[in-house]
């Protein structure tokens, strides 16, 4: 089990989120108040090729050994600023497999739909930084560790301090792939 270490959104589109004492998760719709909210998607980029898509980045979660890690190699990133609305500590977020479903707090649950893309914003916000976030594993494949990405299962209040409980999909398990 882990925790939950912060808890950020922002109204419109912009890419780092601002921390809060809670947010709450609405079924079907991400994060209330939040500029990525909706059943359909709301990333520019996607918009742009198929309005109609379903939002499948509705809650963004970013774990945060991921900014010790940037830390070591010489970033200074806060949560919210990757524009995650929620950070995590003690679960192996990239390690999960699509479909596993989290329990965040007492009621509020989401599901893993893929891992986050990282884009050119990522360096507009720190130069160096979107390379920082990639890495590749023994086989030679890309690794993506800005986050991933999960829909709205149940709906609930999330915030820092609350627990995270894993339940995985039954089996075969998929891996994460961008989405």
């Amino acid at each position: 089990m882990g925790s939950i270490t912060a808890v950020c959104f922002r109204a419109g589109h912009h890419f780092s989120k601002t921390p809060s004492l809670g947010i709450r998760l609405l079924k079907g719709l991400g994060v209330a108040g939040d500029g990525h909210m909706g059943e359909t998607v709301k990333h520019r980029s996607r918009v742009r090729k198929d309005p109609t898509q379903p939002n499948l980045r509705q809650v963004h979660l970013i774990h945060a050994e991921l900014f010790h890690e940037l830390r070591a190699k010489g970033f200074a990133v806060k949560p919210g600023e990757l524009g995650e609305n929620i950070t995590t500590s003690g679960v192996d977020l990239l390690a999960l497999p699509t479909g596993t479903r989290l329990h965040l707090g007492a009621s509020a649950v989401v599901e893993i739909t893929g891992l986050r893309n990282p884009c050119i914003q990522i360096d507009n916000f720190q130069k160096g930084l979107m390379a920082a976030t990639l890495d590749k594993d023994a086989d030679g494949n890309l690794v993506r560790k800005a986050g991933i990405m999960s829909i709205v299962i149940a709906e609930g209040d999330v915030r820092p301090g609350d627990a995270v409980r894993v339940e995985f999909p039954t089996m075969p398990h998929r891996p994460l792939l961008p989405v």
